[in-house]
């Protein structure tokens, strides 16, 4: 598998949202996800799907959920396994980062991504061969 980005699942959550206030994002997420040669992993799909039908203000539906996860699932997938469970973990504890963090950029390097697209980690922050680049950081905050 080899990619250009992978999408962490703040952004794939702004893409499917349907608040007013989150519009600016999900035109953006949407975009990337139309134009980025983009890769993602089981673990996305899955805290994709408990944020969006537990987490959010206004949860998704079961049924919308699992039709994002359907479209989704186009596109290259990292599955979760041992090995990549220990090279999170030992990325965890070389970069000091939560394990889960560790995890999709395990999952990021693994598709041959250079860029993970996310919101969590530290903008312009490289971890191995991948950096990380917050896609909404010039979007205005009103």
């Amino acid at each position: 598998m080899n990619v250009e980005a992978m999408l962490d699942t703040n952004v794939v959550v702004y893409a499917a949202s349907t608040l007013p206030e989150d519009a600016g994002k999900r035109d953006l997420a949407l975009r990337l996800i139309d134009t980025v040669r983009l890769g993602l992993s089981a673990q996305v799909l899955q805290e994709f799907y408990v944020t969006a039908t537990r987490k959010l203000r206004t949860p998704m539906g079961h049924r919308a959920a699992v039709d994002w996860i359907e479209t989704l699932a186009g596109f290259p997938c990292v599955p979760t396994d041992a090995a990549l469970v220990l090279q999170a973990a030992d990325a965890s504890r070389r970069h000091r980062i939560s394990y889960w963090d560790a995890a999709i950029l395990t999952a990021a390097a693994r598709l041959g991504a250079t860029t993970l697209y996310s919101e969590d980690l530290g903008d312009g922050q490289t971890y191995g061969a991948v950096t990380v680049i917050n896609p909404f950081r010039d979007l205005r905050q009103d």
